[in-house]
């Protein structure tokens, strides 16, 4: 039999910075934290509802910021999309309106997102025998501009195979 009575709260928990807490337990603990919580979900729900509102090509680029008098503040990736959207404004605003969100005007703003990593350039890999089959094909040919080129692709990857 418990102590408790099946009415009353489980005591609780003692606090151990050591263990893993999870991060909505985290901001319901204190004021500022539950505060904290609330605007993080406005911006995710706000995020959500663009997300669903613009062309795909714009959602990715646009992070909402806060509302504040009611103006909500959109941060573009670059200009282009900053025109874009200033086109699509009226639109917009109606939408969010519609959605129940307290706004009154958009503000647009360029943030320039960081640069993504350029792909690593193509190491084409090709087998010895294919490297011969170039090089004959290019000697069957009337000299051209593919036939230059066809020698040239041969002989770079006759040379990397011959290095290995």
């Amino acid at each position: 039999m418990s102590r408790f009575s099946p009415n009353s709260r489980p005591p609780p928990q003692r606090f151990d910075p050591r263990k893993p807490q999870a991060v909505s337990d985290l901001l319901g603990r204190t004021d500022a934290f539950r505060a904290l919580r609330a605007g993080v979900e406005q911006m995710a729900a706000l995020q959500r509802d663009l997300s669903t509102l613009l062309p795909d090509y714009l959602a990715s680029s646009v992070e909402p910021g806060f509302i504040k008098d009611g103006v909500l503040a959109l941060f573009a990736g670059h200009n282009a999309l900053a025109a874009r959207l200033r086109h699509i404004e009226p639109r917009l605003l109606a939408d969010l309106q519609q959605r129940g969100w307290a706004v009154d005007s958009l503000k647009i703003r360029v943030r320039p997102q960081s640069m993504k990593e350029s792909a690593p350039p193509k190491q084409a890999r090709m087998s010895a025998a294919g490297a011969d089959a170039l090089q004959h094909l290019a000697e069957t040919l009337e000299p051209s501009p593919l036939q230059e080129a066809l020698a040239k692709m041969a002989a770079r990857h006759q040379a990397k195979a011959q290095k290995k």
